[in-house]
């Protein structure tokens, strides 16, 4: 590890906000607690787009090969998918309602907003309810994502809406994005990874998309 991301690493770890990791089940990692395969990983995650070792990958890190491997798949998905950010942070909190992710909820909230995702759609997702006034584009990504998960299939006029939307690689793209912000969010909720004191924590929801 080169002095500077050596530093930069230190930083990360330095500036995380506590509550943003379980401290119970997994503490939070030391960069001199790291083993060099760790190491590797650590400054090869907050060297990248996301600059920082909030949410999985504190846990992660426990198993530094899987770690990589799950980090440049999450990459991937979120930053370079043919899905449109809007729709693509609709579908990660659609995932983060369905498993009570609060931690994965409060990271990309202010993401989808920045995408353009009303305030509204929102709040109705995190209610747990269908959120009213979706766009074409956003009902079937809702739609599809839902039914996939609800009934482990996806009914034919599921499917063609959503392909309308995104072809043949947005329809992979987004079964991906779904699958992995699954794995993203069982393990927030293994590892008891709470959202920051000043994020934006879920409400408890009567229904589940």
């Amino acid at each position: 590890m080169g002095r500077a991301t050596g530093f930069l690493l230190a930083g990360v770890l330095g500036l995380a906000p506590l509550a943003a990791f379980a401290a119970d089940r997994f503490p939070q990692l030391t960069q001199d607690q790291m083993s060099p395969e760790q190491r590797k990983v650590a400054e090869a995650i907050v060297s990248g787009p996301r600059a920082s070792l909030g949410g999985p990958f504190n846990a992660w890190l426990r198993s530094p090969e899987t770690a990589d491997r799950l980090q440049r798949v999450g990459e991937q998905l979120r930053f370079h998918s043919s899905v449109p950010p809007r729709l693509n942070e609709f579908a990660i909190l659609i995932t983060a309602r369905a498993w009570d992710a609060d931690y994965e909820w409060s990271a990309h909230y202010p993401l989808a907003m920045k995408a353009g995702l009303s305030p509204a759609i929102a709040a109705d997702l995190a209610h747990g309810r269908r959120p009213r006034g979706m766009a074409p584009d956003e009902a079937a990504i809702y739609d599809f994502t839902a039914e996939l998960r609800r009934t482990h299939k996806v009914s034919d006029r599921t499917y063609e809406a959503a392909h309308k939307v995104l072809g043949d690689q947005g329809i992979v793209d987004l079964t991906a994005l779904a699958g992995y912000y699954d794995l993203v969010s069982m393990t927030l909720n293994v590892a008891q990874v709470k959202a920051p004191a000043n994020g934006r924590s879920l409400p408890p929801a009567k229904a589940k998309p």
